[in-house]
């Protein structure tokens, strides 16, 4: 990745005006040029106002900019404050997030899911397991990992380790929501993310011992970010902690959503660890929205739409280290991602809905079928419509909806004794299998009156 040009000083550009240039200037002095919250390497390649340099429009934009920054207890390696302003991109995403992520999800028909919110947050837990860990190089597909944490299995390998571990440390969060964050917290969820799959195993749950910890473009070796020292983490993690904690009354006032995102960013930031920085930071993420009660973001994945493009994560992080600390940059990327993630969840939502609607025509169109099947056997047979030869187990099925062994049990030896699923052993555990001709066994049942 190119590393983007720092922005010219702006006495460099104030040198030689007159006053009549000053008034020139300042007439552009719009922290939102074209619209959008360009940094400077951005700005240089669009067409600059009549009559300016592009070095004298950058000055009045960043003009334009510093009377609303708002510094952060948040330091940089020199000491020096990170600072955010709140543009109307921010306040704009900001307001629909505050609307749609601590309300309700909803079906297709506009009614809150209930009996089903438990299977969508397991998917969206596997979901956010996989990408992330696959952001950081595990290679395991989507279905053999999807498999892996519904059965229950152990992993076979090291990328199915990270996301098994991944998993877990999502699950632990779920349990810290309504506690004060403290950097003992931060190093045991560190711990279990990084179970079994570091070089060094004491690595897991400390602190990186040197200075050798770089962030690189892995393409050509070129150094993106040199992290702070490792003799000031112990002190940067507390630091950290304080401002995760803090409440309304704190100053600067920050959004918790906004307060979410720095976290991530700071940790990112730091690079307090030898490995596995960024699944700390996404997970401490999900931490504060969901103690902020954005209880909703539980069923996204935000590393789902980061997968897509890692290069655009990678320069909110740059633009703000080279333009003056300012964390603006990385919110509005992480805004937009979120706001992405919601999106993706609702489409999801809609389409499984779509699906579950379906089957349950196909079942409701028969007397015989018709509320003979409950919630959780719809939506298995519902998935094994559209996947046959599918392999279900009872603790895979227990998981999923939450339900007790013997409930889970029953509903796929119901479904097995239809002859809609198929039974085998392996090892101590029977396996249902979806039948290929799974549907016109349905229609078959349906017509038989049985």
């Amino acid at each position: 990745m190119r590393l983007p040009e720092h922005a010219p000083p702006l006495e460099t550009s104030f040198a030689n005006l007159t006053p009549t240039r000053i008034e020139a200037l300042m007439r552009h002095a719009n922290p939102l040029p074209t619209g959008k919250y360009l940094h400077w390497d951005e700005l240089r390649r669009r067409l600059a106002p009549e009559g300016l340099t592009h070095a004298e429009w950058w000055a009045a934009v960043t003009l334009g900019r510093m009377p609303s920054f708002q510094p952060l207890p948040l330091l940089d390696k020199q000491g020096q404050p990170f600072v955010f302003t709140t543009p109307a991109p921010v306040a704009i995403d900001l307001h629909h997030i505050d609307r749609d992520a601590a309300g309700h999800i909803r079906t297709a028909t506009g009614a809150p899911l209930r009996e089903d919110s438990q299977r969508y947050l397991i998917s969206s837990l596997i979901e956010e397991a996989i990408t992330s860990s696959q952001l950081e190089g595990a290679s395991t597909t989507r279905k053999v990992a999807a498999t892996m944490l519904r059965s229950g299995r152990k992993p076979r390998d090291l990328s199915e380790r990270m996301i098994f571990n991944n998993y877990r440390a999502m699950e632990h969060l779920r349990s810290l929501r309504e506690v004060k964050l403290t950097p003992g917290h931060v190093l045991e969820l560190h711990r279990m993310l990084m179970e079994d799959t570091l070089e060094d195993a004491e690595d897991a749950g400390r602190y990186r011992r040197d200075d050798a910890v770089h962030v690189v473009d892995v393409r050509d070796n070129t150094a993106l970010h040199v992290p702070p020292s490792h003799a000031e983490l112990a002190q940067r993690m507390q630091r950290l902690c304080d401002f995760a904690n803090a409440d309304e009354a704190s100053l600067p006032f920050v959004h918790p959503v906004l307060r979410a995102i720095l976290l991530h960013f700071m940790i990112g930031y730091d690079h307090p660890f030898a490995d596995g920085n960024g699944r700390t930071a996404r997970a401490l993420f999900y931490w504060s929205m969901a103690r902020s009660g954005y209880w909703l973001m539980e069923y996204t994945s935000i590393s789902h739409i980061l997968r897509k493009a890692p290069a655009r994560y990678m320069r909110a992080y740059l633009h703000t280290e080279t333009d003056k600390n300012d964390t603006t940059y990385f919110l509005l990327h992480q805004l937009q991602t979120i706001r992405q993630a919601i999106a993706a969840l609702h489409d999801y939502v809609a389409k499984k809905s779509r699906e579950q609607k379906e089957t349950e025509r196909l079942l409701a169109a028969s007397p015989t079928l018709r509320g003979r099947f409950n919630h959780r056997q719809t939506a298995l047979l519902n998935h094994a419509l559209r996947n046959a030869g599918e392999a279900y187990r009872v603790d895979a099925h227990q998981r999923s909806h939450a339900v007790v062994y013997q409930t889970a049990r029953h509903d796929l030896l119901a479904l097995e004794a239809l002859g809609l699923l198929e039974k085998t052993r392996q090892g101590n555990a029977y396996v249902f299998f979806a039948p290929s001709d799974l549907r016109d066994r349905l229609n078959a049942l349906a017509k038989s009156g049985t």
